[in-house]
């Protein structure tokens, strides 16, 4: 199969979209400020019930950029965004774009130690987080480089009546930051922006490095993926073509998290340099996502399987009129066949004329390359390549293509492909290789098929990777750390299905000799993996055992303790139901 024939089927009786687009060639803030010149009182997004015109927008980050400046940042420079979805995230990140700074977004919520990693690893001078987090920022702050931390507070955004609730609910739990803690706040770092008057502006291109976005790369050990302005224009771009219903104004529900290329590239940045409207919700849980759907009538939602498992259980979803729907994205882990049947025949009982397309990609593209199209599914397929994509099925780890309907790696290429792995040119030359064609294909890892109208079929993950809630979890990474306690001999970690999550996360441990496998034990490596781990990677459980099972070349058998595992949840099925 050459790669002409294995190029987007798109046009056509596919929707009409085009095979190739002239992609915009200036930077992601240009791209957004383009649309704010013709669109200057749009509304650019909404946080609790407050809305910011495209014409704000542009203001506010022309004053972060300043602030920027005044305090010393420079072309190039790496700038920690630990944010939730929320106003001065978006501020923050086209700023670092406008003064030619790189933005390295990570998990509010990532234990200590990787919060320091991160901030290394990225060599950050500065990092932006809310006040509840201060104290994690604070504690590692001098094993780094970060010279400022600025702080932001969720309520500096809110409307007054808003404002008045949130500090005697949620604002009432969040540590007093002492007065004299060396940190800006965020209202003083904005008006340091006075300080400066000119040169704020840097000129940049479409393939100068913008974003850092973290990944397990083909080894299962967290990068930095660089990502360029190109990526995450191109991708813009993409998404608007491959959805001729969408219209300027429009709007999506932005609660996939910034540090996630679903989130940023697809909810936020798409958007916002495509003329739409942002819905942000800074803390996702299924009965605000639920909730913000119906309030704002919006078109278009994006999420990961286990949220559309857990709104079909939503009370209040209950006589929900979802007739404003104009998409339905399922992206992040496999949407089981189950699972999109009973939520398109959810979506049809509320007046929605549409069903769950999903889609496929790798933080490597920035998010999803592959998406199924408006008006043609086929079962247990993850869609065909968006314009300019290109993807093909070849024997793992070769240049071989396979033909139509046989299982093997699926390659990606086209103009979202990442820079680069920072740091790390070695994983880098692995995973992204140039063909004869010219193209830098990446390696994902994953295994699928083609068949003979180009669209894809998901077959597994040929690396070790375990999805939760839609966040890629590496065992290898908490194995890593749990071996490194005084307790632990050797550790084995593996995903556990679980009805909600998807997956869940279990941790096998052998003691070292003379550790009691006692309950005291249990807790004191659960703090510590409290301490070491993020919320969303960490063990519902560890258990202890005598050995491990091999390989036959000693490595530990992973796939034998999943298989003991399945067991056990089958037969303890077997006995609650008599």
């Amino acid at each position: 199969m050459s790669t002409v024939e294995a190029r987007t089927p798109w046009e056509g009786s596919m929707g009409g979209v085009p095979m190739h687009l002239d992609y915009f060639e200036g930077t992601m803030f240009e791209a957004v400020e383009k649309i704010a010149a013709e669109y200057p009182n749009n509304i650019a997004f909404d946080f609790m019930g407050k809305s910011t015109t495209y014409k704000k927008l542009v203001q506010e980050v022309e004053k972060c950029a300043k602030a920027l400046k005044t305090i010393g940042v420079r072309e190039n420079d790496c700038v920690t965004i630990a944010m939730p979805n929320c106003p001065q995230a978006l501020y923050m990140f086209y700023a670092l774009n406008m003064i030619g700074a790189i933005a390295n977004m990570i998990h509010p919520l990532s234990a200590e130690k990787e919060i320091e990693f991160y901030l290394n690893e990225s060599n950050s001078v500065t990092a932006i987080t809310l006040d509840q987090f201060y104290a994690k920022f604070e504690r590692i702050r001098q094993n780094t480089k970060v010279v400022n931390i600025i702080i932001a507070s969720i309520k500096d955004e809110l409307s007054k009546p808003i404002k008045a609730g949130y500090m005697l609910t949620e604002g009432r739990k969040i540590e007093k930051i002492p007065s004299d803690a060396p940190i800006i706040r965020w209202k003083d770092f904005l008006k340091l922006g006075r300080a400066c008057f000119y040169n704020y502006r840097v000129n940049r291109g479409p393939d100068d490095a913008a974003v850092i976005l973290y990944s397990g790369g083909t080894t299962g050990t967290t990068k930095g993926i660089v990502l360029t302005n190109k990526n995450f224009n191109a991708l813009g771009q993409q998404v608007i073509a491959a959805n001729p219903m969408f219209r300027v104004g429009d709007r999506m529900l932005a609660a996939m998290p910034l540090f996630h290329g679903f989130g940023l590239g697809v909810c936020v940045h798409t958007m916002l340099s495509q003329g739409g409207r942002c819905i942000l919700i800074p803390r996702f849980t299924a009965q605000s996502y639920a909730k913000q759907i119906v309030k704002y009538k919006c078109n278009f939602i994006a999420g990961v399987p286990t949220l559309y498992e857990a709104l079909l259980r939503l009370p209040s979803m209950e006589g929900a009129d979802l007739s404003c729907l104009k998409g339905v994205f399922s992206g992040g882990d496999s949407l089981s066949v189950e699972l999109k049947k009973k939520f398109d025949k959810f979506l049809y009982d509320h007046h929605a004329v549409i069903q769950v397309r999903e889609g496929y990609g790798t933080t490597e593209t920035v998010t999803a390359c592959c998406l199924t199209p408006p008006l043609l599914c086929k079962e247990g397929s993850i869609g065909v390549p968006f314009p300019d994509t290109y993807i093909k099925i070849v024997e793992p780890g070769t240049d071989k293509e396979l033909p139509y309907n046989e299982e093997g790696e699926i390659l990606l290429a086209g103009p979202t492909v990442m820079r680069e792995y920072m740091n790390h040119p070695d994983e880098t030359a692995q995973t992204i290789r140039t063909h004869e064609d010219g193209l830098r294909w990446v390696y994902t890892g994953d295994l699928g098929t083609m068949d003979e109208e180009g669209f894809v079929y998901f077959r597994g993950r040929a690396k070790r990777m375990i999805i939760s809630s839609g966040y890629n979890v590496y065992p290898g990474q908490i194995e890593n750390i749990l071996d490194a306690h005084e307790f632990v001999q050797m550790s084995c970690v593996i995903g556990v299905p679980d009805a909600y999550k998807m997956q869940k996360v279990k941790a096998f441990v052998k003691l070292t000799p003379g550790t009691p496998a006692s309950k005291e034990t249990l807790d004191v490596l659960m703090d510590y993996c409290r301490e070491h781990i993020a919320k969303y990677a960490m063990p519902y459980d560890i258990e202890f055992k005598e050995d491990m099972p091999k390989t036959l070349v000693g490595k530990v058998a992973y796939r034998q303790l999943e298989e003991e595992e399945l067991k056990k949840i089958a037969a303890k099925e077997q006995t609650a139901n008599g």
